[in-house]
C-alpha cells in the first residue's frame, strides 16, 4: 500500500484483473509470461484522466504502447478495423465508473466533457 492509504501502480493492476478479468481490454489475450498486463487508463493521462482505479483498466503491452492518446471509443474502433476482439463493456463500465466517481466525489471538471463524449459515442455503438 501507499504510505497515505491509496493503492500503488501494481496494486491498481491486480485490482483491474481481478474485477475484469484476465484479458486485454483491446484484443482479448489472456495475460501470460508472454502477453504482459499494464494499467491502462481509460481516459489518458494527458487529457487529464487520473490514476485511480476507476479509471484504469488492464491492456497488454502490445495494445498500451500502440493506442497512445487516442480516445476510448476511437482505439475501440482501430482495434476493430485491425481484426481484433476488444472487451466494450469493460470499457464502458470503466467510463461509467469514473463518471460515478465523479459524480460522487466532484472534482475533476477538466474531463468531465470529455467522458460525457465518450459515453455518449458508446451509445451510439
Amino acid at each position: 500500500m501507499h504510505p497515505y492509504g491509496a493503492p500503488s501502480g501494481a496494486q491498481r493492476l491486480v485490482l483491474a484483473m481481478d474485477r475484469d478479468g484476465p484479458f486485454c481490454v483491446w484484443c482479448s489475450r489472456e495475460f501470460s509470461d508472454l502477453v504482459r498486463p499494464t494499467r491502462e487508463h481509460v481516459v489518458p493521462r494527458v487529457k487529464g484522466g487520473p490514476s485511480i482505479p476507476e479509471n484504469e483498466v488492464a491492456a497488454c503491452a502490445r495494445c498500451n504502447r500502440e493506442r497512445g492518446h487516442a480516445s476510448p471509443v476511437q482505439w475501440l474502433d482501430e482495434v476493430v478495423a485491425r481484426g481484433r476482439t476488444p472487451r466494450p463493456e469493460v470499457l464502458e463500465a470503466s467510463l461509467r465508473r469514473l463518471a460515478d466517481h465523479i459524480e460522487r466525489h466532484g472534482g475533476l471538471r477538466r474531463i468531465r466533457g470529455y467522458l460525457a463524449t465518450e459515453l455518449r459515442k458508446l451509445d451510439k455503438r
